[in-house]
């Protein structure tokens, strides 16, 4: 883990080489002889199937299934039972023995998602759909529910809050722009981290600049169709100000700065977080506030202002390029509670 909150690393690696670093240097033992055959060949398969779908899923799947269906070899290793195919009543064991382990039960849904795509993708049956796995997935939500943790919103006045709390530094003069950018667009923090330079268009109207940003790809976008993001003015001077200060040729629009200021290539998704709450430290918001933010806080908050703003949900949904009604509705229900307090 970097120790600069918000610097990316200088010199980007291989996606796949990532990806497989945890696999191979685990302690499952895959290079040890003295293992079992049935551990390496599970570990082997898992190699093979990260590298097989690269490309072909988000980054953040393909290491959510890696984690994942590591921890239920390891799981399997330990009760000499193969993970690769696996049996429906190690799954069940599986699933009672995370639903004890403190883990959400999103965080299950995902394990169990991640386990029947590995199996399917090696052409195994899976083990998932079989009744008593079925069965204990319901055992599984009627302890722990259905719900999950939901982030914290950054509506327009945090906002304002945020913005006050930045200066004329670079590094302020970044934060504002990707604050407003990110506010504008609704973007999830891998489509805000994806955004390159050569993709803002100026616009001209009426003599009032503004400016729009090609997003190419999106999570419900996999074709990369690609659409077309329009900011305010604010917004637009605030970018305007920040792309003056990027070295000549650079590419990918928002991108980390070190402790010397000097600027890297990109910055990782899971920076954003990091960025938005240190910003919130330095404007003095609550601590119990600054938990609740994610990298999706802004996306949640701007959800929340249209609907109070009186959005439709069509246009809410179209905004934020969710493909899903209920997701928009776990998004903006707390904003709905506020709007009629």
């Amino acid at each position: 883990m970097l120790n600069n909150q918000d610097f990316a690393q200088l010199q980007p690696k291989s996606p796949v080489r990532n990806r497989l670093k945890l696999v191979k240097g685990d302690s499952l033992g895959a290079e040890n002889e003295s293992e079992p055959s049935d551990l390496n060949r599970a570990v082997k398969l898992l190699q093979d199937t990260v590298v097989k779908i690269d490309g072909a899923y988000a980054p953040s799947t393909i290491r959510a299934y890696r984690a994942d269906f590591s921890d239920f070899i390891h799981f399997c290793h330990d009760r000499n039972a193969n993970a690769l195919p696996a049996q429906p009543h190690l799954v069940v064991q599986y699933i009672a023995k995370l639903t004890n382990s403190g883990r959400s039960s999103a965080s299950i849904r995902r394990a169990l998602c991640g386990l029947s795509a590995i199996h399917r993708l090696n052409r195994f049956d899976d083990p998932t759909k079989d009744p008593d796995v079925t069965l204990e997935m319901r055992r599984m939500h009627r302890k722990l529910g259905r719900s999950s943790k939901q982030a914290g919103g950054i509506n327009a006045d945090t906002l304002e809050k945020l913005l006050l709390a930045t200066d004329n530094a670079i590094r302020g003069i970044r934060d504002r722009a990707l604050l407003l950018v990110a506010y504008d667009t609704l973007c999830r923090r891998s489509e805000l981290v994806s955004l390159q330079v050569k993709d803002v268009k100026i616009n001209i109207k009426n003599g009032i600049e503004t400016s729009s940003i090609l997003l190419r790809k999106s999570k419900t976008d996999q074709d990369s169709t690609g659409q077309w993001l329009h900011l305010s003015q604010r917004t637009h001077i605030a970018l305007k100000e920040w792309i003056k200060k990027l070295p000549e040729e650079h590419e990918i629009l928002f991108c980390g700065l070190n402790r010397a200021l000097d600027i890297s290539p990109q910055i990782g998704a899971g920076q954003i977080n990091r960025i938005y709450k240190k910003i919130a430290r330095k404007a003095g918001l609550d601590e119990s506030e600054i938990q609740s933010i994610s990298g999706h806080s802004m996306r949640v908050g701007a959800a929340q202002d249209l609907l109070n703003s009186g959005a439709s949900m069509p246009i809410i949904m179209q905004r934020g390029r969710w493909s899903k009604t209920d997701t928009v509705m776990r998004y903006v229900e707390h904003g709905s509670a506020m709007s009629q307090s």
